[in-house]
């Protein structure tokens, strides 16, 4: 049989206690001496317990203690930086703005800047800076203000200087948009409220959101421009309903004009590459009762984009015999994109609109008045005679343009737009005559953030 010795800690120190029997010591000092080394034993195993028990220090993610002491900082620093946006109210705050300062040349006016100049016609401006198709939504300067709340809350200030929704009607407003979204029962079930630029069409305003510079004609003349009320925002898988009551182009309605309208748009997004829409209004404006009636659809996919609108819509005692105006109207527009930065773009307008001798929503007309600078009214002869006070002028119109993305945030446009009319309904102010054909060559720096 093998005997094996187990050699603990307290042997060891027992033994190293004895080195030589030469060394005789006393009982008591023997004694004093094992308990001594007793008590050293014991704390060293309660100090080998305590480390078994105790949790593994956090591993520094490869950092050395002053790479430690520094992230430490860092961290820090971004908490407060966090805590004093939050208290500052900028937490869920985006700002955004867009110039587009516009050069242009008409055979009938001749060239010109356009920036920043009015719709109104009235006060500081004159005449020719009334709303027209050569004096549409460009040449402008936006900046737009959106503040999400913790609950939220959507609250949006979008400001123009002279060429806004609202400042051909409310002279002198800078507010294109001054609206609230406030969640109801969920994030996609809103109400909506305030001034709200119109929805319809599948042109957008500004020119950072469109490519050409000018708009087609049933942006420009069957559209409102702003509504002021309320309305429910529904959005439900691919459809996206906005329904409400509101003022038509007033901020609001007294004496004659105190009813409302119904306005409304429906977008369903098909696919990836394509979707629909339609948006009316139907109501009371100014005292007369409107119907306005759109459908857009749009495709767009690799190189290619092509989108259309059909326009219906009628407007009492807005037409040039004082009667009952009625139009009907088609848009098309089509772009390919040649180089990822370089694209091509064509649209072709069409409004019809002879019933009552012409007139439509965005130029009303009364007691055989006819609009010489955008082409509306009754059919005029070439020395300016009216052929059939009853009968109106049809307006079309064809664009070409090109877009350069120069960098993220810049684009140069180039357009060319020909107008005509089946009358000679356009004046010509250099030459002081009628034509049926109207030249528009402009181009645009394009820069937003």
């Amino acid at each position: 049989m093998t005997t094996t010795w187990k050699i603990t800690t307290l042997s060891l120190a027992l033994m190293a206690a004895f080195p030589l029997a030469g060394h005789a010591q006393s009982n008591k000092e023997l004694l004093d001496e094992l308990r001594a080394l007793q008590q050293r034993v014991q704390e060293l195993e309660r100090k080998l317990k305590a480390a078994e028990a105790a949790p593994a220090p956090a591993p520094s993610a490869g950092m050395t203690p002053d790479q430690q002491v520094e992230f430490n900082r860092i961290r820090a620093k971004t908490e407060a930086l966090e805590d004093n946006q939050e208290a500052s109210g900028f937490k869920g705050l985006r700002i955004s703005g867009m110039m587009d300062p516009t050069f242009l040349w008409t055979d009938r006016y001749g060239e010109s800047f356009a920036f920043l100049n009015n719709f109104d016609g009235v006060g500081n401006s004159y005449g020719r800076d009334a709303y027209a198709f050569d004096n549409s939504y460009f040449g402008q300067a936006v900046i737009d203000i959106v503040k999400e709340t913790e609950d939220q809350s959507i609250w949006r200030l979008t400001l123009l200087p002279h060429k806004s929704g609202s400042s051909g009607f409310n002279v002198g407003s800078w507010i294109h948009e001054a609206s609230v979204s406030v969640p109801i029962t969920d994030n996609q079930t809103r109400f909506w409220a305030g001034v709200i630029p119109d929805w319809s069409g599948y042109e957008y305003p500004f020119s950072h959101q469109h490519p050409l510079i000018s708009h087609n004609l049933l942006f420009d003349f069957t559209l409102p421009s702003y509504y002021t009320g309320a309305a429910i925002d529904i959005t439900r898988g691919k459809w996206w309903n906005r329904i409400g009551i509101a003022n038509v182009n007033a901020n609001r309605y007294d004496r004659d004009a105190r009813h409302g309208a119904l306005v409304y748009r429906i977008d369903y997004s098909k696919g990836e590459f394509d979707g629909f829409g339609f948006a009316g209004v139907h109501g009371k404006e100014a005292g007369e009762t409107i119907n306005l009636f759109q459908f857009d659809a749009y495709y767009i996919r690799g190189n290619w984009t092509w989108q259309g609108q059909v326009a219906l819509g009628s407007a009492d005692a807005a037409a040039s015999n004082d009667g009952r105006a009625q139009w009907w109207g088609l848009s098309g527009l089509m772009a390919y994109n040649f180089t990822p930065t370089l694209q091509g773009i064509f649209r072709a307008d069409y409004i019809h609109n002879e019933k009552n001798g012409g007139g439509i929503y965005g130029s009303p007309l009364s007691g055989g008045e006819f609009d010489g600078r955008n082409g509306f009214g009754p059919k005029l002869a070439s020395d300016g005679s009216v052929i059939d006070p009853d009968k109106g002028a049809n307006r079309y119109a064809m664009t070409f343009g090109l877009k350069y993305l120069y960098s993220l945030n810049t684009t140069f446009k180039l357009e060319y737009r020909f107008d005509g009319s089946n009358g000679y309904n356009f004046y010509d102010e250099i030459q002081d005559r009628y034509r049926k054909r109207a030249h528009m060559l402009s181009t645009a720096v394009v820069l937003n953030f």
